[in-house]
């Protein structure tokens, strides 16, 4: 078969299709066609030489593909041949084929094609494992997402309004907080222009953001305290802006706050499992009836990810970027 892969780090221009070995599932694996994957951020930082896949991952980037099952590893059940799924990868995605743990499978959610499907397995799983299972979000809370126009962002601000809370959103643009506003936000800050902390204070009478979803990392952990609410807890997945804060605990401890890190690849299979497990649960059935929907900027063949991984990097983009076989 033929995959992306990275003879040497560098930018987007390191990205090379070459012919690789295929894959063979493993006992309690499937082999899974891919139709199409995405890129996300952790695919970028593994192409400048920042982020090595786990142990026993391919090397190849790519954390989500959709396509059709065909080939079963040993005692795998529950799946037959030719079943159209999603799935989500410590890596490996950017290929023709790639093997897959049954337990990060996901079913085609009806009414959504089988391209598309592949925007949904690492936004889904992120957003409801940080946002609902660690943060617990409540009906009438207020959450803040940080890049309200990523992947990551346009699904959490859906997921947000499906359980009855109330977004607030930072993007860098009016044209991308008009997006997120389309998609159900309720309060929109230009982080470029404004002060996210003192908005989002003043929007809410200075009751400030139950949960915050934070991709950027240090650079915000001082703001996102001063915004945060009594009570509040600040999910961490992300640190485009550094990995080294300073944190006033007294404003936390003023807070009966919490602050927790995650990232979703480096978990254990059994915990990724158990994670797909509630986003089947919980999410498709959103999915399914219309009432969220992945959000999908533009798409692009497999074999010029370079490509896709200028547009990404650049911010241009509303939602996922995809890659065709």
């Amino acid at each position: 078969m033929f995959a992306i892969t990275i003879p040497v780090a560098g930018g987007p221009e390191a990205l090379t299709w070459a012919e690789v070995p295929d894959p063979v599932p493993a006992p309690g694996e499937v082999l899974v066609e891919v139709a199409a994957g995405a890129v996300n951020r952790a695919d970028i930082l593994q192409r400048q030489g920042f982020y090595d896949p786990p142990p026993g991952t391919p090397p190849y980037p790519g954390l989500e593909v959709s396509g059709r099952i065909v080939g079963l590893g040993e005692g795998t059940t529950g799946w037959q041949l030719g079943q159209e799924v999603c799935a989500l990868l410590s890596g490996g995605g950017y290929a023709q084929k790639v093997a897959v743990p049954a337990g990060q499978l996901l079913p085609v959610p009806q009414g959504i094609d089988l391209v598309t499907a592949a925007a949904l397995p690492e936004v889904t799983c992120t957003v409801w494992s940080n946002v609902f299972m660690i943060a617990h979000l409540r009906p009438g809370e207020t959450l803040l997402v940080h890049g309200g126009a990523s992947g990551i962002g346009t699904m959490a601000i859906q997921l947000a309004k499906a359980v009855g809370a109330r977004v607030a959103v930072t993007a860098g643009s009016p044209a991308k907080l008009e997006r997120c506003r389309e998609l159900g936000a309720d309060i929109l800050i230009d982080y470029r222009e404004q002060d996210f902390a003192a908005e989002l204070l003043k929007a809410t009478d200075g009751a400030g953001a139950d949960v915050i979803l934070d991709i950027i990392g240090a650079k915000y952990l001082a703001q996102n305290v001063k915004a945060l609410a009594v009570n509040g807890r600040i999910a961490v997945i992300g640190l485009q802006g550094g990995v080294k804060g300073e944190l006033n605990l007294g404003a936390l401890m003023a807070k009966r706050a919490a602050i927790t890190a995650t990232t979703l690849r480096a978990r254990p299979a059994g915990e990724k499992a158990a994670i797909v497990a509630a986003v089947a649960e919980h999410v498709w059935p959103l999915l399914e009836s219309g009432r969220i929907h992945p959000v999908v900027d533009r798409a692009v063949p497999m074999h010029e990810a370079e490509e896709a991984h200028r547009v990404v990097e650049s911010g241009a983009h509303v939602g996922k970027v995809l890659l065709l076989n």
